[in-house]
């Protein structure tokens, strides 16, 4: 057996005596699975997906005739180090004698997909758009110092404040803030002045080495198609080839608690009477995904709007079982062990949404004359760019162009691109009403408007799905307390792991893809007893080059 002797605090177990049951549809699920196979040898019949929905988690879909849509992506890089090496076991959709790790790296490998952004911010003014001078970062010495003191101080002190409490309103304004805030660098930055001071600093520990480029976005890893098809679907056909279980529509999930003064998993409720039970038993393992970004997304069309956030309660009652599967988890938990406090506090992550929400959306065009002005405007190849952000927009709108085709059944002639928004419930500057208000036409003609682009009869047949998420920036969102993130092995636990963007792993900063491998990482070679650990952190930041480059593009 390959998994060497019994890591601390968890026994050694027998991987052909363990059961294991993964609840979530995230790839945090996904990739625990691939572990327990590939490196805890556990039987694949043995590994049970259970996930709330129909088809898995919310992901890109759609026809050129009905309009692509795909969810806010991660724009990758080479500190992925977690989602790059199960990658690495995961074989491609297109070729199965390579893996989706060297598919990437050939396809980053052609010199036309190296990115380079000339275009990073766009300004309106009287003249029409105008590229912004972006590595001018227009910050003051005031916020050199902030950022110099908020890199240097101690987590602890700044566990509880928000960005706001550390610098002043005008760094806000800058063109820094502005590209920092609308960045998706391997990460869902999307930093609001009202998110986690902590947070921050974390993002400016692992991604100080990002500063020198800010505004050219140089060395991003692009995949193949978009991150649906290109990660999460090989991953999903690889697990169901293995063998592995997936239990749809299982509805919400509540854990059954043994009597004692550990953490145990005894049952595990499920269906929609939350009748159906599943034993836990042996050395069987319970890895539950805490909350959801994706959670009560509301897709709208490209003739009706999104509509409004909904409200925390609705939540509790949503499809998307997973903030009711922490819910549950917390309450329950206070009858049956004194470890409560070791198992988060989801309230501190749902009930914030207009802290958290984010709209998105996915435009599907025939004509090829948007792609042909977005080139001439910002000089970038579709793919070249990675982001750019319209900086005067009231939403504060990005947009992305990425290589085409985008989807493996995009037909030639079809082009895809997509973007997000920060401020929703803001008025629009030419259609004058929240964005969430706004039909798929009415963004697109607000985009065409910052732009400068004539709104005429060449985007008769364009297709706009917008799409709301009310949690998609809430790990970012301040914590009152470092218990309202729990450990993934809580203390007390034998045989639950917590697993997603909502678990703590100390030092590292809440990227949706990176962050969740490293807790599936985790939650397998330590709740098999392995002495593996996960890949390390990617610290730039300890790098005396990086830090003296970081240091020279912050005062020039």
């Amino acid at each position: 057996m390959a998994n060497g002797h019994a890591a601390q605090g968890c026994h050694l177990r027998q991987p052909e005596l363990t059961n294991a049951y993964l609840i979530g549809d995230g790839i945090a699920s996904l990739a625990s699975a691939v572990y327990l196979i590939h490196d805890a040898r556990v039987p694949p019949s043995q590994i049970h997906v259970l996930e709330s929905g129909p088809s898995g988690p919310l992901g890109s879909t759609g026809t050129a005739d009905s309009g692509y849509f795909i969810s806010v992506e991660q724009l990758l890089n080479f500190s992925c180090v977690c989602l790059y090496d199960l990658l690495s076991i995961v074989p491609s959709l297109n070729d199965a004698a390579k893996t989706v790790k060297q598919e990437i790296e050939e396809f980053n490998a052609i010199p036309g997909n190296k990115t380079y952004s000339n275009a990073r911010l766009i300004a309106t003014d009287q003249d029409g758009p105008q590229i912004v001078v972006a590595k001018e970062l227009g910050l003051r010495k005031k916020d050199t110092r902030d950022l110099l003191s908020i890199y240097r101080a101690s987590e602890k002190k700044l566990s509880n404040l928000k960005v706001t409490d550390c610098f002043e309103e005008a760094f806000f304004k800058t063109n820094f803030w502005c590209m920092w805030a609308t960045m998706q660098v391997e990460s869902l930055f999307s930093f609001q002045p009202c998110h986690s001071a902590a947070e921050f600093r974390r993002y400016l520990h692992r991604f100080v080495l990002g500063l020198p480029t800010i505004d050219t976005l140089e060395r991003l890893d692009l995949t193949p198609y978009n991150q649906y098809e290109s990660i999460i679907l090989p991953i999903e056909t690889y697990l169901k080839a293995q063998g592995v279980n997936f239990k749809y529509d299982t509805g919400a999930v509540r854990l059954a608690f043994a009597q004692s003064s550990d953490i145990k998993v005894e049952g595990i409720y499920f269906g929609k009477d939350g009748q159906e039970l599943i034993q836990v038993e042996g050395s069987d393992i319970v890895f539950l995904t805490l909350g959801s970004t994706t959670a009560c997304a509301s897709i709208g069309s490209n003739d009706s709007p999104t509509g409004p956030v909904l409200s925390p309660l609705d939540t509790l009652r949503a499809s998307d079982t997973g903030w009711r599967n922490w819910s549950s988890l917390f309450f329950s938990s206070l009858l049956n062990t004194p470890h409560v406090t070791q198992l988060g506090n989801p309230l501190t992550f749902y009930s914030r949404i207009t802290e958290s929400c984010l709209l998105c959306f996915t435009v599907t065009l025939e004509s090829p004359e948007f792609f042909k002005l977005f080139e001439e405007l910002t000089s970038n190849a579709p793919g070249r760019g990675g982001l750019t952000t319209l900086k005067d927009s009231s939403w504060l709108l990005t947009i992305v162009v990425p290589p085409q085709p985008y989807f493996l059944n995009q037909p030639e002639g079809v082009q895809v691109f997509w973007g997000y928004a920060l401020f929703p419930a803001k008025i629009g500057d030419r259609i004058r009403k929240p964005m969430f208000d706004c039909t798929g036409q009415e963004i697109f003609t607000e985009i065409l408007g910052h732009l400068n682009f004539p709104d005429d009869s060449s985007w008769t047949n364009s297709i706009t799905i917008p799409c709301l998420m009310p949690y998609a920036t809430s790990p970012l969102l301040a914590r009152a307390s470092h218990e309202d993130r729990p450990l993934v092995i809580p203390k007390g636990s034998s045989n639950l792991a917590l697993v997603g963007q909502f678990v703590e792993i100390p030092e590292d900063g809440v990227f949706p893809l990176e962050y969740s491998v490293r807790s599936a990482q985790t939650a397998v070679f330590k709740m098999m007893g392995m002495q593996k650990q996960p890949n390390g952190i990617y610290r730039g930041g300890q790098k005396l080059k990086t830090l003296i480059m970081a240091l020279k593009a912050l005062l020039s």
